[in-house]
């Protein structure tokens, strides 16, 4: 550990604060147990950064697996139980173990369980944001998992590559680790002959999905086109994002040192969205309903120059909200162009449509437009 710690000098701003999301497969075996000897590698990792000043926040996998490789059920049990009593019993064994070896480092790690009901509105993902911020201040590495105990269907996130990229928005970080068990986004199946490894997707890079299989791996939920997605996501809001494969000793020092590591990069895009926008970005699965635009108001929306959505430009309510709520906006053929917090309820926004001289829908400062319009 001390032959690093001389190397990270003249750290990148993008560094001073970091997400690193670990993947079950890559702290797992095949039968499933945690590879305590991989997670020793990551922690040491971790304890050099944090040594160095930087502000690290951890993202884990593993419980579900580690779970599974401790407990068969004795009596008939439906998939969805058994998976929350692997989650109870793995997240117990992950932890402490997580515990017992940043420990050995002088690190005090503390445990997060999240679902996605906990960013579902401003006041709560203000809570957790400031959670995590008193555990930095105090110098307590934050460990975020989701939690798989409660978190069924429509609670749960994508995976936790998702719920990385929620939390590296949330927290302002300069950029966000993704670590698998591949080198990154490849132009093919990984190590199939012609299969190119793709070093930078930038804002004008050709959408590599056709590349990318949706099959998931191992242990994970998810696979590379989610990765894919968030890291798009995410880095358009101003992170810098790296898929990178959390097997190869030293990868994330290498990363953060500026060593030309097989990797996938994400550049920050320069254009930075303010903290109420940034949990707009995720929160489309919140939406309770939809208001259709005309034409007029689109371009209005899609200029550079910032608007708020007026009540002359609606054409349509679709749903049921309350003023608060978060509603999606859609175009007059139905593709959704941004979301936003209703200052009407459904009801009222009826009652004013098209009208000139009512305060808008949804202002300026509580809306966001999707990239692609």
């Amino acid at each position: 550990m001390g032959t690093n710690n001389n190397k990270l000098k003249n750290i990148n701003p993008e560094f001073r604060r970091v997400a690193i999301k670990i993947g079950s497969n890559v702290i797992t075996q095949g039968d499933g147990s945690l590879n305590t000897g991989r997670m020793l590698r990551l922690v040491e990792d971790i304890a050099i950064l944090s040594k160095k000043g930087i502000e690290v926040i951890l993202i884990t996998s593993g419980a579900v697996a580690a779970g599974r490789s401790e407990f068969s059920p004795s009596k008939q049990t439906s998939e969805i139980s058994l998976k929350q009593i692997w989650a109870a019993i793995g997240q117990v064994k992950l932890m402490s173990n997580y515990q017992f070896l940043f420990g050995k480092y002088g690190i005090q790690a503390g445990q997060l369980l999240a679902t996605k009901e906990s960013f579902r509105d401003r006041l709560h993902y203000v809570y957790m944001k400031n959670c995590i911020t008193a555990m930095l201040e105090n110098n307590v590495l934050p460990i975020v998992n989701e939690n798989d105990t409660i978190s069924i269907t429509e609670l749960m996130f994508t995976d936790n590559d998702e719920l990385s990229g929620m939390i590296s928005s949330m927290m302002d970080c300069g950029s966000l680790i993704m670590l698998s068990n591949v080198d990154g986004i490849y132009t093919g199946i990984p190590g199939r002959s012609g299969s190119e490894l793709i070093r930078v997707i930038d804002e004008e890079f050709e959408d590599p999905g056709k590349y990318i299989s949706s099959s998931q791996s191992g242990f994970g939920r998810g696979g590379m086109l989610t990765k894919y997605s968030i890291a798009r996501k995410i880095s358009l809001e101003g992170i810098s994002v790296y898929i990178a494969n959390g097997t190869r000793d030293s990868v994330i020092i290498d990363i953060i040192r500026g060593k030309d590591v097989p990797c996938t990069h994400f550049p920050a895009s320069s254009k930075k969205k303010n903290s109420v926008k940034k949990w707009l970005a995720h929160s489309d699965t919140f939406a309770k309903g939809a208001v259709y635009i005309n034409r007029g108001a689109k371009e209005a929306l899609l200029d550079d120059n910032a608007t708020s959505l007026l009540m002359i430009g609606v054409s349509k309510i679709e749903g049921s909200f309350r003023k608060g709520d978060i509603i999606r906006i859609n175009d007059e053929k139905g593709k959704q162009v941004g979301l936003g917090k209703a200052q009407y309820d459904s009801k009222k926004a009826e009652q004013y449509l098209g009208e000139k001289r009512k305060k808008p829908l949804i202002h300026y400062d509580y809306m966001v437009i999707d990239e692609k319009g």
